[in-house]
Parts: C-alpha cells; structure tokens; sequence
C-alpha cells in the first residue's frame, strides 16, 4: 500500500480553505497527510487546527510541538487553542470527555464564524462510526441516535467534514508505518474505565468472531437511519401544525398560551392520534414534548401512547416538570416550572432508617436488612442533587456524574435541580428512576411507596 487512503470529495471544492483538526493521533495524522497529497488536485487551502486540553501535562505540551512541525514541514499554517478542560468539567459539572468535546467543537464553531475557514475537517473512521453506534444502541438511543457521525455537519457559516469516515483505522495506521509517519499515542485511550475503550478493546472483537465485517455493517445502519430521520424530518414539518397545538383550548374558541418562559402546554386531538400509525403518533408525542424543552424514553412515549386508550390514564408525571392531561377530547402535554424560586418543599427531608419519608414528590419505605442489628438510630436525607454527586448504577463500572445519569435518562435540565435522592452516610443509596448498584454495608433497602 503506498497510495494514501482515499478521502470523501464530495463536498470538497477549489478554492475552500479547510481546517484540518489534528490531535497528533494515527487517524488525524493520517487525514492531514492524505489531504496534503491531495490539496493540489482538488484545489483546497488546508492550515492546521489543535486543541491543547490542559489534561496531560507535558506529554500535551509534547502533542502540540509534534503537530506545529508536522504542520511547519508541509508548509500549512498551525492554530492551537489553550484551554483548561479540568476546570471547565468542574465548573458545568461535566465529565472530561464532554467538557473536552464542547470546548473543541466550540473553537471549531469560531474559527468558521470569524471567516479563518470555510470548514473543519475531523479524522472519524468508519471504526469511530461502528463504536458511537453500538454506544447509543447499548444506552438505549432512538433511531436518530443510531444515525451515529454525521459526513457533514452544517453550522451557522461553513461546515464540520468528516472525509475519513469510510475508512477503517487500520488502514490508516498501514499506510503511516509504510510511508514512515510517526504520530502520538494518548495514554487515556487506553484507560478500561471509559465505555468507549472497553467497547473498542473488549465488544467489538467479540462482535467480529460472529461477523467479521461487523463494522461495516454497523456504518450502514447509520447511514439507514441519518436517511430515515432525514424523511421523517420533512414529513413532521408538514404534518405537525395540523396535529400539535399549542397552549390550551379557552371557552369560546382559541387557546391560552403561557407567557412564563419555562412553562408550557401543547395539545394533540384524541381521536386524530388514535387515527395515527404507531411510528408516527411516538415521532409526533416526542416532538410534542420536544417543543416544550423535554426529550421522551422510550418508556415514557409508550406511556403516553397507553393514555390514548378508552382506559387510559387521565394524568400522569412523566418527568419532573412534564405532565400529560387527558381529556374527552384533548391529550395535553405540560411542562410545569420547576425553578427553585419557583417551586415549594425543596428543603432536605431527614428519613428514619427504619421508616417512611415524604417530600420532593415521592413517599419513600426505608426498610432494614433481615440480618442487620441496627437499632435504628441512623437517619438518611432526602435531598434535591447538589455538585459533585456521582452514583453507581446496577451493571456499570465505577460511580458516575448525576449529569451523565440524567443524560442517559433524557431527563430536561430544569427537572434536575428538583430531582429526588436519598443520601446515607456521604453517598447517595436511591436515586429516582435509577436502579443504583447495592453496596456493601448499606444495612437497608430503599422503597419507593408513590409519588405525591
């Protein structure tokens, strides 16, 4: 193999001044030498674009002096942007990898908007692509989550490439070594406690013994689902001002809409839902919460889908905040205010251990294990969450950010301030619709009698 690994040129024209993000990985590495060669051809002006996280210290200091040659040796312009990542994870309460993400992403935005490119090209392979499916998929994405990296992003002026994304990883890493490229290795890659390295090391190997061309396959399926999202798109342009109203129907005719900027209501007819095949009347409930700020499981869409039924529920909680109401005529959606200036009963409520607990919402039975000895003197708190809360939920490794909880539970970002926990001891043994992974020496079981 001496031929460079073959790029997308679809949306590659003369004359586009592309930024080309290279972390000093193989795959960034790889993508800027294999448009470098190709440049010419094609007529685009490349320069360099690297993000130093602030993380690792010198072995990222050591990163951007092995990316500013690299760029120096080609004769391309080299950008860095310094940013303290650490400080900004503590501070939005984010997880490295997120903060990381947004920071990047962000400066990539910028250099776009301030006109220093007309686009930013990333080194995503077809590999990267396989990972992020089966990664949405094992948390339980819709089918827009299973449409994984997008070829093309577009933003507000240029676009975010991504050329490499049908190419397989090791490929590019041959074609380095054959062409005698070196590049950075990150040590963090390497670390089994991020879910993406164990999917990389440990699930997909084990994918490929029952499907060798596992990764390929899995691509398609996100190119299947980026075109059915692309299709239901239009097709809820159209469809949705007919069959989601907003606001509230008023005696006389019209509706009352809320002018308070985080409540609101949208109402659908019962009967024109009832009319709607399944796959349509799931797109247009979650699109309906969707315009109140609220992102619908699975779990909650089917149950909204259940109170369409002659024997439906009348009202139900879906999250905190989002309510659904029904009527003879109407099923309602209403996002509810949970500001704390707003909201009452948000102080912490002590728990007897063993007894029963009410506040924010929920009753709670604290029972005491059968072979404890406990007298029962120990008391828990039931709390609204607060900085630096991390839980370990049932199946996963090691305690995770309550943030990344509720991404994984698409729970809307004002319902989490009013989110019920019990604390015991420090650490947070229940947590509202999380099966929380039982420790050693919790003397306890925590039941959750009704919600108020």
């Amino acid at each position: 193999m001496t031929r460079p690994p073959s790029i997308e040129r679809n949306h590659l024209r003369a004359g586009m001044r592309v930024a080309v993000a290279v972390s000093g990985g193989a795959d960034s590495v790889g993508l800027l030498r294999a448009m470098a060669q190709a440049a010419p051809e094609i007529g685009v002006v490349l320069s360099v674009a690297h993000v130093h996280h602030g993380i690792r210290g010198a072995e990222a200091d050591e990163d951007e002096r092995f990316v500013a040659n690299l760029a120096r040796g080609l004769g391309l312009e080299f950008r860095v942007h310094r940013v303290e990542t650490p400080a900004v994870a503590r501070e939005k309460k984010q997880t490295l990898e997120e903060a990381a993400r947004e920071l990047r992403y962000g400066w990539f935005r910028e250099l776009l908007a301030q006109g220093k490119a007309d686009a930013v090209a990333t080194a995503h392979t077809l590999d990267d692509q396989a990972e992020t499916v089966v990664h949405r998929m094992l948390r339980g994405a819709w089918t827009e989550g299973l449409s994984g990296i997008h070829p093309v992003v577009e933003c507000a002026r240029g676009r975010i490439l991504r050329p490499f994304l049908g190419i397989r990883r090791e490929e590019i890493r041959t074609w380095l070594r054959e062409t005698g490229q070196a590049w950075r290795e990150d040590a963090s890659n390497d670390d089994m406690a991020h879910t993406r390295n164990r999917i990389r090391r440990d699930l997909m190997p084990q994918l490929a013994d029952y499907n060798p061309q596992i990764a390929e396959q899995l691509a398609h399926l996100a190119a299947i689902a980026r075109d059915e999202e692309n299709w239901w798109d239009a097709e809820l342009a159209r469809l949705l001002p007919g069959l989601v109203l907003p606001g509230k129907p008023v005696r006389g005719g019209g509706r009352a809409v809320s002018t308070h900027p985080e409540e609101g209501s949208e109402g659908m007819e019962m009967e024109r839902l009832r009319a709607l095949p399944t796959a349509l009347r799931r797109r247009v409930l979650r699109e309906a919460a969707k315009q109140l700020g609220c992102a619908l499981n699975f779990e909650q869409t089917e149950r909204l889908i259940a109170m369409c039924e002659p024997d439906g529920a009348r009202k139900q909680e879906l999250a905190a905040g989002l309510w659904a109401e029904r009527s003879a005529r109407e099923l309602r959606l209403v996002r509810k205010s949970t500001n704390r200036g707003d909201a009452v009963g948000l102080e912490p409520v002590e728990a007897s251990i063993p007894g029963e607990v009410s506040g924010l919402g929920v009753r709670l039975r604290v029972v005491l294990a059968a072979e404890t000895n406990a007298a029962g003197s120990e008391t828990a708190v039931l709390r609204t969450p607060k900085a630096g809360d991390r839980v370990k939920i049932r199946h996963s490794r090691g305690a995770k950010p309550l943030k990344e909880i509720f991404e994984r539970m698409q729970v809307a970002a004002d319902a989490r301030r009013t989110w019920p926990v019990l604390e015991w001891q420090g650490r947070i043994v229940w947590m509202k619709g999380v099966e929380i992974d039982p420790e050693a020496g919790v003397p306890f079981a925590v039941e959750l009698v009704g919600e108020e």
